[in-house]
C-alpha cells in the first residue's frame, strides 16, 4: 500500500471514529457560538473572519489536490465536486460578507476553540472529498448516473 493510500485509509477511518462522540457531545452540551455563546468561555474572534478562517480549507486544499491527480483530465470528475466547491464557497466567502454587512447579526466573538476544531474537520473533509473525486473513484465509465 503507498502512502498516498494509507493517508486516506487512515482519514477516513479518522473521520469514522471521531462520529459517535462528536454526536454524543453534541446531543447533550451545545456548541457556545453565535446565540449559544458563553460569555468568558474561550478567547473569540470576529464571527465573519472566524468563518471564513474555518470554511476555507475546504476551498484551498481541494484546489490545491485536484489539479494534481488521476481523474484530473477526466470531466465527470469536475461535475462531481463542482457542487461541493460551489457550496463551500458560499460559506467561505458569501456567508462571512453577508455577517459582516448584516447590521442585525449577534455581535458576539466566536470562540476560538469551534474554529479551529471545525478547521481541522474541514481539512480532513477537503482532504477526503477531493481524493475520493479525483482518484479512488475509478469507475466513471460504467457508473450509471453518468
Amino acid at each position: 500500500m503507498d502512502s498516498d493510500h494509507t493517508l486516506f485509509h487512515y482519514s477516513l477511518l479518522g473521520l469514522y471514529l471521531i462520529v459517535l462522540p462528536t454526536w454524543i457531545s453534541l446531543y447533550f452540551l451545545q456548541a457556545p457560538y453565535s446565540k449559544h455563546n458563553r460569555p468568558g468561555c474561550d478567547p473569540t474572534v470576529s464571527p465573519p473572519l472566524a468563518w471564513f478562517f474555518m470554511e476555507s480549507p475546504t476551498l484551498w486544499l481541494t484546489l490545491l489536490l485536484f489539479p494534481f491527480v488521476q481523474q484530473f483530465s477526466n470531466p465527470k470528475s469536475f461535475l462531481l465536486i463542482s457542487p461541493y466547491l460551489l457550496h463551500y464557497f458560499n460559506r467561505t466567502v458569501f456567508y462571512p460578507l453577508r455577517l459582516s454587512r448584516n447590521k442585525n447579526a449577534p455581535s458576539k466573538g466566536f470562540p476560538v476553540s469551534i474554529a479551529l476544531m471545525t478547521f481541522g474537520f474541514n481539512l480532513l473533509n477537503a482532504y477526503l472529498q477531493a481524493k475520493w473525486v479525483s482518484h479512488y473513484k475509478d469507475d466513471y465509465q460504467s457508473d450509471e448516473l453518468f
